[in-house]
């Protein structure tokens, strides 16, 4: 199978992962995360709590990612 990716636009990859990310959900139940992940969101869990990190807004994290990138 192919995809012309690039003859997509941004709606069609949307819906694309959207319809990948469901039917592996659905073929692969007992799929687990590695355990790294477990360490890293214990890492990440721990800075929060020591205030290193903090939550933003969802629209300023997107501010962000954009000016960082532009």
């Amino acid at each position: 199978m192919t995809l012309n990716l690039w003859e997509m636009t941004t709606e069609e990859k949307l819906k694309a992962m959207e319809m990948l990310w469901e039917d592996i959900c659905r073929s692969a139940p007992d799929f687990s995360s590695p355990s790294w992940h477990e360490n890293v969101l214990q890492e990440r869990e721990q800075s929060l709590k020591d205030g290193k990190d903090k939550f933003v807004d969802w629209d300023q994290a997107k501010k962000y990612i954009r000016d960082s990138i532009l």
